[in-house]
């Protein structure tokens, strides 16, 4: 079985993010970046599925600037086979991401994708759905539990309330959440094999991919500062103010 996970390069989740002065974005000068959280969680599953001999082959993908294939070589270290990077310095939206992966697929013929359920620099959490509904396979969304069985993968998500368990035929689609697993870290031997592990270099053009935005962004601004909180002497002071202060009750 073949599979294929996607990973992005995003702002580190230790660094705190800065607004550009003139608001039309994140600035990412000189910042640390590195694979997007999930993502980690989705190669970790995947690495796992070829050291138990479900998997056969595992493909790291990152559609991203020319900077992407280090988050590529990372994959390649944790114990991935082989990479495709999709090089392009735009900031795509999650449907022309979703199309590029279709090509891929169709073209690497994959039985099973894994993905992060979102990227923590847009949350857009979008990508897994529409990549399924191009694909037209089953997916089991937000994973923190998998398990196969022959063509079966069955997946256990975390619902109000409780745990939702879904059984899907593959070809499927997979999006993982932080409780699937623990990545593992690179060692330095593997982080040495991955420099020479193949990296196909790919652009959205050789896929007949449209990847203009459909929507604008107007502007960006960071959240207002939280202001201090105040002492209470007893309960009583405290519904006055929740009840006339605040409005809540």
């Amino acid at each position: 079985m073949k599979v294929l996970v996607p990973v992005k390069r995003v702002l580190d989740y230790n660094v705190k993010a800065r607004v550009k002065s003139d608001q039309s974005g994140i600035d990412l000068a000189n910042v640390k970046m590195s694979m997007n959280p999930f993502d980690e969680i989705s190669v970790e599953q995947a690495v796992k599925m070829k050291e138990s001999g479900a998997a056969s082959e595992a493909i790291v993908v990152s559609i991203g600037p020319a900077k992407a294939q280090e988050t590529i070589r990372t994959g390649l270290a944790m114990g991935m086979d082989r990479g495709i990077h999709v090089t392009t310095d735009e900031d795509l939206e999650p449907l022309a991401v979703a199309k590029i992966l279709k090509a891929i697929c169709d073209e690497e013929g994959p039985e099973l994708v894994i993905l992060g359920k979102q990227a923590i620099d847009n949350d857009y959490g979008s990508t897994g759905g529409m990549l399924a509904a191009l694909m037209d396979w089953p997916i089991g969304s937000a994973a923190n539990s998998m398990e196969q069985a022959g063509s079966e993968l069955t997946v256990v998500k975390e619902v109000d309330g409780g745990l939702q368990t879904v059984k899907l035929q593959m070809p499927a689609i997979v999006t993982t959440d932080l409780r699937l697993n623990e990545p593992r870290y690179a060692s330095l031997p593997n982080i040495m094999k991955a420099k020479k592990k193949p990296i196909d270099a790919k652009t959205p053009a050789d896929y007949g991919v449209d990847t203009a935005p459909r929507l604008k962004t107007l502007k960006v601004t960071e959240p207002e500062a939280r202001k201090a909180g105040i002492k209470v002497e007893d309960a009583a002071q405290l519904v006055d103010k929740l009840k006339n202060e605040a409005g809540v009750i």
